[in-house]
Order: structure tokens, then sequence, then C-alpha cells
């Protein structure tokens, strides 16, 4: 990442306009969330950070306060799974009916994003790789010859996030019954093999341009040990099972910065973003897995993480992203 001050958001503006932060746990004052686990951490903190930034904020944990016009100027939007398909989409919709501008990207960019079928079909126009997949739509025929094939294979919710409803198999028999149930969920299924390896994280902001930090890696223990939601949100001890540390290896570095720059151009004008390959690091392979878009900023997470090692605080972190929109935004000079 090249050396780069943290952006500030002038006293005038802060005094000039009123912003919305809009979060599930925007008003949880616990612990750990029984459902939601370190998520409710992450919106406590923050909230607690836009509010010692002196910004003049208003709180709201659901959609129900954008069915009307507030009286805002600006929404930091953190509600991304509302609980019903597509919920991602909700609230840039509902800011952009009103005309009122907002943290993140476009509702048609969260839709290409959040859509990981789409997203892959972007990275092959882009010339990036990414493992063979099928889409099963909810409602359309289930066609075993569509299915790729694999030894092992990972079926989630084409929408999912943090590893939500991931399920993993070894026949037809056994995708066939987690399609099935991701369908009863009411999501749509995606099917690919299994990658041996571990994630690596890009995080991306935006300051004018984009810009890649340090990236990070869930070094796993075991490469073909299948993550999941329980474990991402701390509901279940991953003691020894995988950790996210720094990435340290400068040639994979390098190819993934230049998949990431091939594949961004698709998401322009976003916020921030994260952009995430699987890493064999014993063939060397790099695949594309997804794009995140409004995805975690926690500290404890890759955003918060990875600005440490650009030596910045998680505030400083925070208030760049804010402060770029606003500009983008025309709020900001």
């Amino acid at each position: 990442m090249p050396q780069l001050a943290p952006l500030k958001i002038d006293a005038a503006t802060k005094e000039r306009l009123r912003i919305l932060f809009i979060a599930k746990h925007a008003k949880w004052d616990g612990g750990l969330h029984p459902d939601d686990g370190n998520h409710a951490l992450y919106h406590v903190e923050t909230r607690e950070i836009l509010k010692s930034l002196g910004l003049d904020l208003m709180l709201a944990d659901s959609f129900d306060v954008l069915f009307e016009k507030p009286e805002v100027d600006f929404v930091f939007p953190l509600l991304n799974r509302a609980g019903f398909f597509n919920s991602e989409m909700l609230g840039p919709l509902l800011c952009t009916r009103h005309g009122i501008p907002f943290l993140g990207a476009s509702p048609i960019l969260r839709g290409l994003s959040d859509d990981k079928h789409l997203a892959k079909r972007a990275a092959v126009v882009a010339g990036v790789p990414t493992a063979d997949w099928t889409i099963y739509r909810r409602g359309a025929p289930i066609d075993p010859a569509a299915c790729p094939q694999a030894e092992r294979y990972v079926i989630k919710p084409n929408a999912s996030s943090a590893s939500w409803g991931v399920h993993d198999a070894t026949d037809w028999a056994g995708v066939k019954s987690a399609i099935d149930e991701i369908h009863a969920d009411k999501h749509d299924a995606i099917v690919e093999p299994f990658l041996v390896g571990s994630d690596v994280e890009v995080p991306v902001i935006t300051i004018g341009d984009p810009v890649i930090m340090p990236h990070m890696i869930f070094e796993q223990a075991d490469p073909s040990h299948l993550r999941t939601y329980y474990e991402k949100r701390d509901l279940v001890d991953r003691t020894n099972k995988y950790s996210l540390d720094a990435f340290d290896d400068p040639e994979l570095t390098e190819v993934i910065n230049d998949y990431t720059r091939k594949l961004w151009g698709e998401y322009r004008p976003f916020d921030y973003g994260r952009f995430e390959f699987r890493v064999n690091r014993e063939t060397r392979e790099v695949h594309f897995i997804e794009v995140n878009l409004n995805c975690n900023l926690w500290s404890e997470k890759v955003y918060g993480r990875s600005a440490v090692l650009a030596g910045w605080t998680q505030a400083e972190l925070i208030e760049t992203i804010l402060a770029d929109s606003l500009r983008r935004n025309g709020l900001m000079g």
C-alpha cells in the first residue's frame, strides 16, 4: 500500500450534515449476540467511532426508518442481511428513491457483487481464474448434468455472507440435498469444486481511485477444512483451526494485485470492498472466490487488521472511507 495520509472530515461538514447510521445492532449494548455473534460488537464499535468523530448522528436498526424520507443528509448503512432474499439491495434502493447519498455502491452494483454467480462471470470476462461452477436458481430445473465434476463440492447460498448456509458433499446425492435445503430457505444455490488452500483477502478502499490495502490471509492449519458461519462469528471454538495473518508472499501478492485491478472496474464507483482469492501455497494456484462490497470493517477482521499494517487506527480507517464517500457525493470539498 502506498504511504497515504488518512482523510479527515472538516468541522464545517460535521456541523452541517446529519448522518443516519443504520445497522442491525446499531442500538446494541451487550456482548456477543446469540445468533450474530461478533457482528454485534462490530456494529457497536463503528457506532462509537462515528460518535467520537463528532458527527451529528441518527441511529436506526431496521429499514423502516427509510420507508418515509428521514431528515438526514447521508446514510452509513451496515444492514446487509435483513432476513429476506436480496435484502442487501433494499437500503441502497430506498436511499436512491429519496435522493439521499449513501456509503457503499449503487443498488445494481451491490446486487452484482452479492450474486456470486454474476461476480464469477465478471471474473471470467476479466481473465481472472475462478473455479468452475453452476448456479441453481430457486424454481428453475435442477439439472445434474450442469454440475461440474469434482471429488468434493462446496454448496452455498448464492448471496450468502460469512459462510452462512455453506455445505460440502462428495457426490450428487449430497449436492442435491444441500441444494434442496438452500432452496427451502428461499435462496438460490451455487455449486463449485472445493479448492484446497487458504483465503487471501484483499481490502480495497477508494481515495479518489481504488487503493489496495495490505493483504490478509486466513491461514488454515488444515487447508482442506471448510470454514463455517459459526467459526467466523466466534460462536464456536476455532482454536488451532485457522488464524488471520498478514500475507507475506511477494510473488503471489503481485499476482493477486493484478487480478484485483482487473476486477474492480466492474464495481466502480464503490467506497470499499473486499476481494477474496483461494490460494494453494504448494501449487501456487490462485482462484477468485468472491467480492464483498460494504463488507465487514470490524477492527478484529480483515479491514481493521489491514489498517494496522498500513499504520492507521480503526477510527482513521472509518473516517477515511466516510470522508471520500462524502467527497464523491458532493457533500464535502
